[in-house]
């Protein structure tokens, strides 16, 4: 019996392979557990389309990513905290520079996709890193003005 892995299996193959097995296994562990279908014609081309599809969906936001990208670093991003005697009351968290970032920018960032060394505790432009995915990382400029209040 021929089988189209869906999931990888541990001495058989990894996703998309095509594998000939018996009859016993196929039926009662792969397909029965959801590891694999039945590599009929039908199952194999809608496996192609769909994987055709994820690709294209992937380029898409790879491009989207990049775009994103050159925006983050074309701009200096200004988060305003209130002035103590020395420097800022508090310090500045990924929360807060996800906002700055929906604020001035337009678009959403995950504050757990903000990379900070140590917290930005003092007035002045300070350097961060954000991993947008895919392996695309962005190098943003957090400028931090102290303001009265």
């Amino acid at each position: 019996m021929k089988v189209l892995l869906i999931k990888d299996v541990k001495n058989l193959g990894k996703v998309g392979d095509i594998k000939e097995v018996k009859d016993g296994y196929g039926q009662n562990f792969l397909v029965a557990k959801g590891l694999a279908k039945v590599a009929t014609p039908k199952v194999i081309e809608d496996w192609k389309a769909e994987q055709e599809r994820i690709e294209a969906q992937r380029a898409s936001e790879m491009e989207r990513l990049g775009k994103e990208k050159e925006k983050i670093e074309s701009v200096e991003i200004t988060i305003q905290k209130p002035s103590a005697p020395i420097g800022i009351r508090g310090s500045v968290t990924n929360n807060d520079i996800s906002k700055a970032i929906k604020e001035q920018l337009g678009f959403d960032i995950d504050k757990h996709k903000i990379i900070l060394k140590k917290a930005l505790k003092s007035e002045g432009v300070h350097s961060i890193e954000i991993k947008l995915g895919h392996g695309i990382n962005a190098n943003a400029k957090v400028n931090v003005v102290a303001v009265e209040g």
